[in-house]
């Protein structure tokens, strides 16, 4: 069965595009966008009469390469589905970082995703994404975090909203309890999760705020459905200039405390200690890594 992936520390997943499978210009395009992640798509953005040409399209693409170091995903059909068993099996021969797998409601369906992909080869470390879009998914999600494997949550929250019979609500209050599940049963197993899409192209405000709220609620970054929406998820979701500095000077301070045989300190008159370092440092990472 395959096992997480060996990741850098604190891998940049703040921008995360879905690439319709069908637009073969689209996946040319995606080469040369800033979004930390490419999801190539093969289910709600195909429709059914083009799953084929999608499936040949996306392969395509991923064996001529070009995507430099960003984290390649691939989005496969239910297995309830005619196409969820093809896609499986060609996920296995491409090369790419992780699955994604939708509308997730059992961790019965994630590992015989995982024993099918074993089955036909795939590599080792190839790891599970789910999304987490019905309240069922919702209510499941920690057993769905614990699968071996699994290494992102991601909230499908268009059709969670629907399930939920929600009205548009711009500051997501009926959502807020649905988002808040999902990044403790991600965080519960040590995995990324992230947020779900905005679905107005014409509101930039929106999306900031939207994004602000991902970040407040702990996601890692948002998904996106265009290009144009990257640069507001990058910087939503990585750490400021001002955070970094603080986060030096955490460090620095906890150093200096450790040097007097003191194991908790303060820096601007709050209180600092083992916890804050540890965040800190993180923080640090994340920004190599986008850095990189």
């Amino acid at each position: 069965m395959p096992h997480t992936a060996p990741q850098p520390a604190s891998r940049p997943r703040r921008s995360v595009l879905y690439l319709p499978g069908a637009n073969p210009r689209a996946l040319a395009k995606a080469r040369d966008l800033p979004a930390d992640v490419l999801i190539f798509d093969l289910e709600d953005a195909v429709a059914p009469a083009a799953k084929e040409a999608a499936r040949e399209a996306v392969a395509a693409a991923l064996r001529e390469g070009g995507y430099g170091r960003r984290e390649l995903v691939l989005r496969v059909n239910g297995a309830g589905t005619p196409w969820g068993r093809a896609d499986l099996q060609l996920a296995a021969a491409l090369p790419i970082h992780a699955v994604l797998l939708p509308k997730l409601e059992t961790d019965h369906a994630a590992q015989d995703a995982a024993l099918l992909l074993q089955a036909r080869g795939a590599e080792p470390d190839i790891a599970l994404w789910g999304m987490v879009e019905t309240p069922r998914g919702v209510m499941a999600a920690p057993k769905i975090a614990a699968v071996p494997g699994m290494a992102v949550l991601v909230a499908g929250t268009n059709d969670l909203a629907k399930a939920l019979r929600l009205r548009p609500s711009a500051d997501r209050c009926g959502l807020t309890t649905a988002l808040s599940a999902i990044v403790l049963a991600a965080r519960s197993r040590g995995l990324d999760a992230i947020d779900g899409v905005f679905n107005d192209l014409n509101d930039p405000a929106g999306l900031e705020r939207e994004c602000r709220q991902g970040a407040q609620l702990g996601f890692d970054g948002k998904s996106l459905i265009h290009p144009g929406q990257i640069a507001a998820a990058n910087a939503a979701f990585g750490p400021s200039p001002a955070e970094l500095e603080q986060a030096r000077r955490t460090i620095a301070a906890f150093d200096a405390a450790l040097a007097e045989d003191r194991g908790v300190t303060t820096l601007d008159g709050r209180l600092i200690e083992q916890l804050h370092v540890d965040e800190a440092r993180r923080l640090l990472a994340l920004a190599a890594a986008i850095g990189d």
